[in-house]
């Protein structure tokens, strides 16, 4: 599922720049994805879709986060250090934050990979039409094992 979203990412600069669910589903497999990867992205997606449109309900600037056990074990503590990272520099508000953990919660039973809870917050991100700074985009595309030290 996170490679068809990759590649939505990658091909669809915006939601609304995608094509209805039937075109994009001949779309990706046109490419070469798998149809219950499909359906199972696709899924995915109106969940944010929805997500996106309740920003109204979530919390607000100054909240405090406390994990569940679940959404400790769900998220592991890497990610969920990944999260609090990008809270601190202030680059995910916890309205965002919360579209993150909702989506994680939809995208897996077992542990999140920390590349695939990256993957989810760049689609928070296309979802609302933003962008992240470049420093970031950096952070969330590149593997620590693939940088140059300058």
């Amino acid at each position: 599922m996170f490679d068809v979203l990759v590649y939505v990412y990658e091909n669809y600069w915006r939601p609304d720049a995608c094509p209805d669910h039937d075109q994009l589903t001949r779309k990706l497999s046109a490419v070469g994805f798998e149809n219950d990867e499909i359906q199972e992205a696709l899924s995915w997606l109106d969940g944010l879709a929805q997500g996106s449109q309740s920003l109204a309900v979530a919390p607000s600037g100054d909240s405090l986060r406390v994990y569940t056990e679940s959404e400790r074990e769900l998220l592991g503590d890497e990610s969920i250090g990944f999260i609090s990272f990008l809270e601190s520099s202030g680059v995910l508000p916890p309205v965002m934050r919360e579209m993150v953990l909702d989506r994680a919660k939809a995208a897996c039973q077992g542990p999140i990979a920390l590349e695939d809870l990256k993957v989810i917050v760049l689609m928070i991100f296309w979802s609302l039409g933003e962008e992240p700074d470049a420093l970031i985009l950096d952070e969330l595309f590149v593997g620590t094992d693939q940088r140059l030290i300058h």
